[in-house]
């Protein structure tokens, strides 16, 4: 375990999908039965290891248990069975501006949002130009952040995160927001996180950008895990299945 980052053990989510719902004790006594529901199984008996310093990518088709399980990780959700270990400090991006408060300003949400992901207000101040810069929106740092653009939200947030310096990162297909000089930039960034040995687990539909930046892939499919490994390999078997 000594050089395993993240350990996933056979890790089954589900939730409830409800076909008629009772939505007060009255609704439930006058129609005289309870809800009416089935269980969707987002993950079935997942398991995975994640090598400390590795960069590795989660493929598959909307809905399957892609980041659900990378909310699991995260602690956000918790699974029905199974069990995450996670071993040094982690920050994640799971959501565009997870973590703001819309009115609050840019300015305010980098140090809401640094101490969320664990910062002290002293390595807040020591990193707050160097975030800002990154971002590329200082012009509008003190402004609320509920004005900003889908893409100012991403770029702030994305900076916040990674300059937490975490030993594990989960990010989630937020990137497709920036334009294209800033993916730039986030691609030096990961380059320099995994030069520096940190872990990194990242959601995409970008098949081609994952080729390229990560050492291995995990293809999730309703929830099963169908192939791991490299990842010019794991694309070939994803492109090529049949469908759902």
């Amino acid at each position: 375990m000594s050089d395993i980052a993240i350990r996933v053990d056979h890790v089954s989510k589900k939730f409830r999908l409800y076909k008629e719902r009772n939505q007060s004790l009255k609704s439930a006594i006058m129609r005289g039965r309870t809800s009416v529901h089935e269980d969707f199984w987002a993950l079935k008996d997942v398991s995975l290891d994640v090598v400390r310093g590795q960069t590795v990518g989660l493929v598959g088709d909307n809905g399957s248990g892609k980041s659900t399980l990378l909310k699991c990780m995260a602690k956000i959700l918790y699974p029905d069975k199974g069990s995450i270990t996670m071993k040094g400090r982690l920050a994640a991006l799971l959501e565009v501006g997870s973590g703001f408060h819309p009115e609050l300003s840019g300015r305010d949400n980098v140090y809401l949002n640094g101490s969320i992901l664990g910062m002290s207000r002293r390595e807040i101040e020591m990193k707050f130009d160097e975030i800002v810069d990154f971002s590329g929106v200082r012009e509008f740092i003190d402004q609320p952040v509920k004005n900003y653009s889908s893409g100012m939200y991403v770029r702030l947030g994305f900076s916040v995160a990674i300059h937490v310096d975490p030993d594990i990162l989960l990010v989630d297909e937020v990137l497709a927001v920036g334009d294209e000089s800033f993916q730039a930039k986030c691609a030096e960034k990961f380059v320099e996180l995994r030069k520096a040995g940190r872990t990194i687990v990242i959601v995409s539909h970008a098949l081609g950008t994952l080729a390229s930046m990560c050492d291995s892939l995990v293809w999730l499919q309703h929830g099963d895990v169908m192939a791991t490994g490299d990842p010019a390999t794991v694309i070939a078997a994803y492109r090529g299945h049949d469908g759902p």
